[in-house]
């Protein structure tokens, strides 16, 4: 088993990218009939590295890794998204635009309300996790991210903007958490 301290005090940033669906026995359901299920070790591994990782370590997730981070802070998921909104259009890639709260970390980070991006999930946010705030919806009401109210650099996004790095706003996300991660480490030597 990983030492997930060591490994928390050897990182400067963190990027949780997609996966499988996550169990369900973690947010107190039974796991639908659609549901594909991640590698247990996966989680299980993800949830002790998030447990030990200091607060102002950035974190970016992208889809299951969006959907973990409000796991993690107790929330919960729409376990099959077309069972909800009535059709299919979050998967197989589709190409989706999504309102972005102006105001939040995220709106600030691409510097813009709208942005475009690619789709493959069946599952979403359900009931938020602590400390959790919604930054952007699809037009059918999908969260599409999330971000952190406690922590500075805490962002998941259900879409998956490394599928569409060519374009500006989505390479301002990777960028912005590659300047956090070199602050934070920065930071972190000054406190050594």
């Amino acid at each position: 088993m990983a030492d997930m301290d060591g490994i928390a005090g050897l990182i400067d940033g963190w990027l949780i990218p997609g996966g499988d669906d996550i169990d369900a026995k973690h947010f107190g359901e039974e796991n639908h009939p659609k549901v594909e299920l991640q590698d247990p070790a996966r989680f299980e591994g993800e949830a002790r590295l998030y447990k030990a990782i200091p607060d102002d370590l950035p974190v970016l997730g992208i889809c299951y890794g969006c959907q973990f981070l409000n796991v993690i802070r107790g929330g919960s998921l729409i376990q099959h998204l077309p069972d909800v909104v009535g059709h299919e259009q979050h998967t197989g890639g589709t190409m989706q635009k999504y309102e972005v709260d102006p105001a939040s970390k995220l709106g600030g980070v691409i510097g813009t309300s709208v942005i475009e991006g690619k789709s493959y999930h069946h599952q979403a946010v359900g009931n938020l996790g602590a400390d959790l705030t919604i930054t952007s919806r699809s037009e059918d009401g999908t969260v599409e991210a999330v971000e952190a109210t406690d922590r500075p650099w805490v962002i998941g996004v259900q879409w998956h903007p490394e599928r569409t790095f060519e374009d500006p706003h989505t390479r301002k996300i990777f960028d912005t958490l590659i300047q956090s991660a070199t602050a934070y480490k920065e930071s972190k030597g000054r406190r050594d």
